[in-house]
Order: C-alpha cells, then sequence, then structure tokens
C-alpha cells in the first residue's frame, strides 16, 4: 500500500507540466544523440550539464535521464540501417539487424527494437521501484567505515569489470582519485595541486571534465571515423509490420533479455553495453539453428536491445540508494545531483521523496514517449542520418565552449576544456577507459570524506575498517576484485606470448 501511495505522489510530480516538457525533451535529444552514431548519451549528458543548472533540480535531472535511456532507443536506429552503433550498447543490433536491412525488414527490425526497448525498460524499472527502498534501508546501518569501504568496492568493480584491460583501468581510476584531490583542503583550508594557479583552487570543473574527456574527445574521433558515402533506404510504417511467426520468435528472447538486463544493470560496472552482448551469446546458446545468427536472425536484435534498456533503468538503483555510479553514466548523473544540493544515498529516497518517485514515474511515462517518438517518426531519424557529419560536429564544439564558459563565466574553463579534450583523445588512442577516471573525480572527495570521519570516530585507528563485519566484507571483495584482476591480466599477457611463440616458429 505504501508503495503504491508513493508512485501516487510520483505521478503526480511527474506530471507536472514542466516535469513532462523537461521529460519529453530529454528522451527526444537521448533520441536524436541515439541515431546519430558516435555522440553518445554520456557526452550529450555532459553537454547539458551547464544548462541544468538553470532548471529546478527535478526537471533537470528527469531530462538527463531521459537522454540516457533515451540513447538506447535511437542507437538501434544507426545499427540497422547503416551499420554503426549509435551507443556503444547497440553494437551488437549491428551483427543482425544490419543483415535484417539487406534482406529488406529494416522496418521490421526496427519496430521489434523499439518493442524490446519497452519491454526491457518496464521490466527494469519495477526493479527499481521494488528494491530501491529496500536497499536504501540497509543503506542506512550504514557508517563513515562502511561507506568508504563501499566506495572503495565500486571504485575497483566499476574499474576492473568494465571494457579494456583491468590494470589500465584501475590506473585510470587512481588517476580519477588524484584529480579529484585538486583545490582547497576542507579540513586545512590549504590548496592541493594547484601549482600556484589560482583558478585551480576551486578544484578542477566537473563539467569541463566531463566535457572534454567525452564530448572533445569523441567529436576528434567521430571526424576521423565519419562515413562520407550513407546511402539509406526509405521507411515506410506498413513495411514495420512484423509477421506472426516473427513477432512469436520475439516473446522468449525479450523476457531472458529483459530478466538479465534488470540484474546485471543494477552491479557496478557491468552497465547496458556487457548486458547486451550478454543477452546475445544466451541467444545464440539456446537458439536451435545457432547458423542463423549473424545473417539476420529476428531474436540477436530482440533480445540485446531489452536487455541494454533494461540494465539502464537499474543502473539507478546502487546509484541513487547507495550514492555508488555503476558507470561513467551515472557518475555524471550523481555529479549533476550534487551540483543541484542532493546528496545521493541511502537518505535521498527519504529526504528528497518528489525526486525519487517524480524521476521513477517519469521513467514510465518517458519510455512510453520514446515508443511513440520512435515508430511513427522514423522517416525523421532517417533524414537525420542524411545531415554530413561536417556541418555537425563544429557546431558541437561551439556548444562545449559556451557551455563550460557559462557555468562560471571564467575564460580559463575554455583552456581547461580543450586540454582535457586534447587527454581525452590521446587517452582513447592509448585505449585507456576514461570512464574509471570519472568514476574516481567523483567518488574521490565522496571517499575521502567518510575516509576522515571514520579515522576521527576511531580516534586514528584504522582497524574500524576491519572490525566492523559489513567494512570487512565489503573490503575482502575489493581484495578477491584486485587478485582477479591482476590474475586475469597475467593470463592474457602469457597466452599472448604463447601465441607470438607459435607463431615465431610457424615462421622458422
Amino acid at each position: 500500500m505504501e508503495l503504491l501511495n508513493n508512485l501516487w505522489f510520483g505521478l503526480q510530480v511527474a506530471a507536472e507540466p514542466i516535469n513532462l516538457l523537461y521529460c519529453f525533451l530529454g528522451v527526444f535529444l537521448g533520441t536524436v544523440v541515439g541515431v546519430l552514431p558516435g555522440i553518445g548519451a554520456l557526452a550529450a549528458i555532459s553537454l547539458l550539464l551547464p544548462l541544468s543548472y538553470h532548471i529546478p533540480p527535478t526537471a533537470a535531472i528527469i531530462m538527463l535521464a531521459g537522454v540516457y535511456y533515451g540513447a538506447q532507443y535511437g542507437g538501434s536506429t544507426a545499427s540497422i540501417l547503416l551499420n554503426l552503433p549509435g551507443t556503444p550498447s547497440s553494437a551488437v543490433t549491428c551483427i543482425d539487424g544490419y543483415p535484417m536491412a539487406r534482406n529488406g525488414k529494416a522496418g521490421v527490425a526496427l519496430f521489434v527494437t523499439t518493442i524490446a526497448s519497452l519491454a526491457g525498460a518496464m521490466s527494469g524499472l519495477v526493479l527499481l521501484t521494488l528494491f530501491s527502498p529496500v536497499i536504501a534501508e540497509v543503506g542506512l546501518k550504514f557508517g563513515p567505515a562502511e561507506f568508504c569501504s563501499m566506495m572503495l568496492l565500486g571504485l575497483v568493480a566499476a574499474s576492473s569489470v568494465s571494457s579494456g584491460s583491468a590494470v589500465k583501468g584501475l590506473a585510470m581510476m587512481v588517476f580519477g582519485l588524484l584529480l579529484g584531490m585538486v583545490g582547497t583542503d576542507i579540513n586545512s583550508g590549504v590548496a592541493r595541486f594547484a601549482f600556484d594557479v589560482p583558478e585551480l583552487t576551486d578544484g578542477i570543473n566537473l563539467v569541463a571534465l566531463a566535457m572534454g574527456l567525452f564530448g572533445i574527445a569523441e567529436v576528434v574521433r567521430c571526424i576521423k571515423s565519419a562515413d562520407a558515402n550513407r546511402k539509406i533506404e526509405k521507411i515506410s510504417l506498413r513495411s514495420m509490420a512484423p509477421s506472426r511467426e516473427e513477432f512469436r520468435a520475439t516473446v522468449k528472447p525479450m523476457a531472458r533479455g529483459s530478466a538479465l538486463g534488470s540484474a546485471l544493470g543494477a552491479l557496478p560496472g557491468v552497465g547496458p553495453s556487457i548486458a547486451a552482448f550478454m543477452a546475445y551469446a544466451i541467444e545464440k546458446k539456446v537458439a536451435r539453428d545457432p547458423s542463423r545468427f549473424g545473417k539476420g536472425a529476428i531474436e540477436g536484435i530482440t533480445a540485446p536491445e531489452s536487455a541494454n534498456n533494461a540494465a539502464a533503468q537499474t543502473a539507478f538503483v546502487p546509484s541513487l540508494s547507495l550514492g555508488i555510479p555503476g558507470d561513467a553514466v551515472m557518475a555524471v548523473m550523481l555529479g549533476a545531483l550534487i551540483i543541484h544540493g542532493i546528496q545521493p544515498g541511502p537518505m535521498l529516497i527519504s529526504e528528497q521523496p518528489a525526486l525519487f518517485w517524480g524521476l521513477v514515474v517519469s521513467f514510465a511515462i518517458g519510455n512510453i514517449m520514446l515508443v511513440i517518438l520512435n515508430l511513427p517518426t522514423i522517416g525523421l531519424w532517417v533524414a537525420l542520418l542524411r545531415i554530413p557529419f561536417a556541418w555537425m560536429y563544429p557546431a558541437i564544439l561551439v556548444f562545449v565552449a559556451l557551455g563550460v564558459y557559462s557555468v562560471n563565466n571564467n575564460g580559463f574553463d575554455i583552456y581547461l576544456v580543450t586540454a582535457l579534450g586534447v587527454m581525452g583523445y590521446l587517452l582513447m588512442v592509448l585505449r585507456f577507459e576514461p570512464a574509471p577516471l570519472l568514476l574516481g573525480y567523483i567518488l574521490g572527495p565522496l571517499m575521502e570524506e567518510y575516509l576522515r570521519r571514520a579515522m576521527l570516530i576511531s580516534r586514528g585507528d584504522p582497524m574500524v575498517f576491519i572490525e566492523r563485519p559489513i567494512s570487512a566484507t565489503l573490503l575482502a571483495m575489493t581484495a578477491a576484485l584486485l587478485l582477479w584482476a591482476l590474475w586475469s591480466t597475467l593470463r592474457g599477457n602469457l597466452r599472448a606470448r604463447r601465441q607470438l611463440a607459435a607463431l615465431q616458429a610457424a615462421a622458422d
């Protein structure tokens, strides 16, 4: 009964005209950035952060969240029509979506992915509604030591489980922690790592960091890989209707993908991309004829699309309930909350019920808006894909400069975002994931604060982290993850050496 009352309260908040307007704006922009290959939800949310300053907090978070899950819908369009994934989580949709388009089934593929996305999002939403309050209640039993250990676990998990080398991920996380320490120490008032630059005494601007690492770096990468010779067929509403057999073939994969994505999305470091690839692997495993996959199997697009949308919803569970972001997008969302003076964590639901329940109900409204946007207006998205990239990216760079300048009205931030953009591109070239860096930057100051509180309470005795059972368990899990990351790296190096030795032997 209490849950229903909360949902009713959330509906009243989400149905306010200003919240509906920003929800629509968020899902519309999310669909646009999802359709356009290369930009991605993370870059788009980073670009919109300055704009959110001038919007009421609830409407701002609803809009940014709409961009996030809206991009999951739009991402499949470019994957199916162009074989270019709009978002990383849509990459797996290319495998069977593009062959379907080449077989004249592009309309069916677009319809099925939209329905699968809605099914996945709704199942994830149910999980978010049911479990967030429970997790928040457990979180209320946490003290400073437990929060510090939990944040350390979240950082290590997100850095070592995410894509790419685990060691590189951990290195980027540590680098992010160091960047988070730049600025004035809140206890002693001493400037740290400011190097006598007055603008750095307030710390590195989150907006500049996010825009530089993801916005500018992505634009430079996309300019280099832009496809100028794009030919896209026309899609009519009639061509989108699937046959009875095709519709029947999507039901079970949709259910499996939704369940898998809902479960994996709540884990730090997993995110929609891994959920989508795992759903695809499972479908291929359980299929009667796995040889159809890669040639236009409808199950190959249904399961991943439902999984990545379910994961996008449940990613909010640890972020809002415990203040632990599962990936870089969630880290930016937490940054947006902090900018608006809202502290994410177990107290969020009790202290900000309008924001939490309004956000939850807005997810349902936003997903319904997305279905309406994606089906009848498919022609608009197809036309959008015909815009030359050369026209679009200069406009984005101007928007970045204006956005970052508007935060503090300080020209130094434009230099800063340019330098961070160059750094982000170099990291991308060297295959260093920037997401762990951002997680370290966001969580570092919070973890330091809890560490100091725990040490003050224990009068300087570090055993407080071991003597408290929950904290000790979390630290043990962190140590296990670190060992696993080191072992996987060593195993990969040994395998590479064996392959090299075999190649040399064959050449001799």
